[in-house]
């Protein structure tokens, strides 16, 4: 299975609407009802209104399976593919509201590490309500 969301995060990767930056970044999610799901960047000229490609993965996956989906895995690339492509800030939040302490894919030079979520965000903001 980590083979297949490597190669479909880098088949959407090729769909991304990046003019500004040229750095495309493609991303595939495994759920827990064994679904894939994919998303890719889409930039805007005001920057503050682009959508990275783990949010755009992770938002068509609610869409689709409503708001109990969990995920299982992540996977991530980016063309060109740079040194180390990990999730941002705001992915690795997103990411750990839908699964916890997942495998998160991503290069690492010409290879593929993978590391668990919860040592990308150690310590996720949970809002106590």
């Amino acid at each position: 299975m980590r083979q297949t969301l490597i190669q479909k995060a880098e088949e959407i990767a090729l769909n991304s609407y990046s003019p500004y930056s040229e750095f495309k970044v493609g991303c595939a999610l495994l759920t827990e009802t064994n679904q894939i799901y994919t998303g890719t960047n889409v930039e805007n000229a005001s920057y503050g209104l682009s959508i990275c490609a783990e949010r755009s993965a992770v938002f068509s996956a609610v869409a689709k399976e409503g708001p109990d989906m969990q995920l299982k895995a992540v996977a991530i690339t980016s063309v060109p593919r740079s040194h180390l492509t990990s999730p941002c800030g705001a992915c690795r939040q997103v990411i750990a509201e839908f699964g916890k302490n997942i495998p998160v894919i991503f290069p690492n030079g010409s290879t593929y590490i993978d590391v668990p979520l919860e040592e990308l965000l150690s310590y996720q903001f949970i809002l106590s309500v």
